[in-house]
């Protein structure tokens, strides 16, 4: 990012401009092919499946925003993290931790397995659990710190240490901190990715997966893997991508500060018996989040006491909706156990916590009053 502060990478970094024409936004290259200048010659832009103007703009501005070499972008979260599995082979193993994304989970264990790459979820609560995870055969980690939908802290710089002396790839899901908050390939991970469409987008208008690498080897092979598969992004979401990240920084702060506040102030609440938020000084990983990452983040999860008649507190909510997905301007609210774990077999989520009391809030940009108003009224109505 020649050395720029990182609120002017933002707006700066990447291809911050069209150099064929001055334009200061980067152009909506809305085409599928490119003329050829003439037979057998080789030249940067032939079919927009293999590259793009607008996409390697996106490209280029993620790979200086997470401190890699290569950037890449998918049609969506999902489709990034299933090119970078694309690097395993038949007979390789995933290592999971227990406290992971439901459609990572799916992905995993009902696309890749029958494929012949297998996993193995890790319940371990140290690195010494951890290690004694690693089977020959695991050549892989996926890591979400925080994760979801619990929020619990991994330390990643001595993961990341601990995948390379066993030879796996340590690959970081930065959804939830983006790399405004946590940098995890500059604490020695492989690969991150990203569901764009959350935060980096930012206002719930498009999907998008991003995978990011510093190692050029790795970025030649992901490259083969995203132009022979074809998961690519549009030019048209490449460009909302791109706008998104302009206002991360600020878009962020105020995500945190909300988080914050309505964290502190529900966890004083006698319908909730428990506030999950790294941000908090009594959360178990607030130590090991400052130390990694810049704030606590905009996520923030709450298990309900079972006074709460759960139907009837989702219905009374006015301005916090009730929907799937997160990051965007607005506040989303889910049911963790039967929208985005669904997929996880109920004894597997049962072991890692994640029970019919919890819910995950992905707190907006709203005045902060207002929301914890809304929150606070539904919470009485559920329980009369």
């Amino acid at each position: 990012m020649n050395k720029m502060n990182f609120n002017t990478a933002l707006i700066h970094a990447g291809i911050p401009n069209d150099a064929s024409t001055g334009a200061v936004n980067i152009p909506i290259y809305q085409s599928s092919t490119f003329r050829r200048q003439e037979l057998f010659a080789s030249q940067q832009w032939e079919y927009s499946r293999s590259g793009n103007p607008t996409r390697a703009a996106l490209e280029s501005l993620i790979a200086d925003l997470e401190g890699g070499s290569h950037g890449l972008a998918f049609a969506s979260g999902l489709a990034a993290l299933t090119a970078v599995l694309s690097l395993l082979k038949q007979g390789d193993k995933v290592l999971l931790l227990g406290s992971t994304y439901g459609g990572t989970f799916r992905l995993v264990d009902r696309y890749f397995q029958p494929l012949g790459i297998g996993y193995r979820v890790s319940y371990a609560r140290d690195l010494d659990g951890l290690e004694a995870d690693f089977e020959p055969d695991i050549k892989a980690l996926i890591i979400e710190s925080p994760s979801n939908p619990l929020l619990e802290v991994t330390p990643l710089r001595p993961l990341a240490e601990l995948c390379h002396k066993h030879g796996a790839l340590a690959i970081a899901d930065n959804t939830f901190m983006t790399p405004y908050l946590q940098r995890p390939l500059e604490l020695g991970f492989d690969i991150v990715v990203h569901s764009a469409t959350k935060y980096l987008g930012g206002h719930s208008d498009l999907l998008a997966g991003l995978a990011v690498v510093k190692d050029e080897e790795l970025a030649r092979r992901l490259y083969f893997i995203q132009n022979a598969t074809g998961a690519v992004l549009s030019p048209f979401d490449s460009f909302l991508l791109i706008r998104g990240i302009r206002t991360l920084g600020v878009r962020m702060d105020r995500h945190c500060q909300n988080a914050l506040y309505l964290a502190t102030k529900l966890a004083e609440h006698e319908l909730i018996t428990r506030v999950h938020y790294p941000g908090l000084p009594a959360d178990p990983g607030f130590a090991q989040q400052r130390e990694q990452a810049s704030q606590g983040g905009g996520m923030v999860s709450l298990e309900l006491d079972l006074s709460v008649d759960l139907k009837r507190f989702f219905k009374a909510l006015n301005l916090i909706t009730l929907a799937e997905s997160l990051g965007g301007v607005e506040s989303l609210i889910c049911h963790p156990e039967s929208m985005t774990h669904a997929s996880m077999p109920a004894s597997l989520r049962e072991r890692i916590g994640i029970g019919s009391r919890l819910i995950r809030v992905s707190v907006g940009i709203e005045d902060r009053d207002d929301l914890l108003a809304d929150l606070t009224d539904a919470l009485e109505q559920a329980s009369d």
